[in-house]
């Protein structure tokens, strides 16, 4: 069974057609590079895939789960873009990791000691420790995100989803998550990642995704990066190139 498994997908926006007839399959232990333009519907495929956004046909399963029964069960975990959060918001970095674990806790999200020992060695591994406290949005751009892949690490999602995790971000804070990301997927996580970062799809992905509203091509890295392949993706074709594109 695959972790993810995207069949007919379909998203409307009133007129607007966002997602159209996308199927898609993604096994466990890879990391997967999801590729297009701005507006292409890169993050409405993940809001789909993660319930916040009902299709209009089509459906998801998350290893065997719709999404509402795999977020309730604590299955996947989303790394947003930095324009969906509040940063302004009273919460420290610790507070934001701990997020993760309230799908192992009761109704009063008492933090235990393993909740506190998951989010103390999520923290760790992000390289946020000494900023454990601090209110998130003071945090750089790279630090945010490596807070929130550390809330996943915390919530020991089987599925992780990252919006745009490098844009805006040191190269430092690149290097660490890229390092995570391998590290999750050789334990058995299933990432997928979208990234306008070409360069650092090689050492990244095992594999990518070329999405322009529907899945133009998935597989290998190499052949993804393909000047053709590209110049699909990013609507560089001319229309007599897309008429003899069989």
């Amino acid at each position: 069974m695959s972790a993810i498994d995207v069949s007919g997908l379909t998203v409307r926006y009133g007129d607007v057609l966002a997602l159209d007839d996308v199927s898609l399959s993604v096994e466990s232990g890879r990391v997967t590079g999801l590729i297009g333009m701005n507006g292409s519907g890169k993050s409405t495929l993940f809001k789909t895939i993660i319930g916040l956004v009902r299709p209009t046909a089509g459906q998801v399963r998350l290893e065997g789960a719709d999404p509402g029964s795999a977020r309730r069960r604590g299955l996947i975990g989303y790394v947003p873009q930095s324009e969906d959060v509040d940063w302004t918001f009273p919460v420290s970095v610790r507070d934001v990791v701990m997020m993760g674990r309230y799908g192992h806790q009761g109704v009063l999200r008492r933090a235990r000691a393993a909740d506190k020992d998951a989010v103390g060695e999520a923290l760790e591994r992000v390289e946020l420790t000494d900023l454990a406290d601090r209110q998130i949005g003071q945090l750089s751009g790279g630090q945010r995100k490596r807070a929130f892949v550390a809330r996943g690490i915390a919530q020991g999602a089987g599925i992780l989803l990252l919006d745009e995790p490098f844009a805006g971000v040191d190269k430092r804070s690149e290097a660490t998550i890229v390092r995570l990301l391998r590290e999750l997927a050789a334990s058995g996580c299933t990432v997928l990642v979208s990234t306008h970062d070409l360069h650092a799809l090689p050492s990244l992905a095992d594999e990518a995704v070329l999405l322009l509203r529907r899945v133009l091509f998935h597989g290998s890295v190499d052949e993804a990066l393909e000047p053709g392949n590209l110049a699909r993706a990013f609507g560089l074709e001319s229309d007599a190139d897309q008429e003899e594109t069989p």
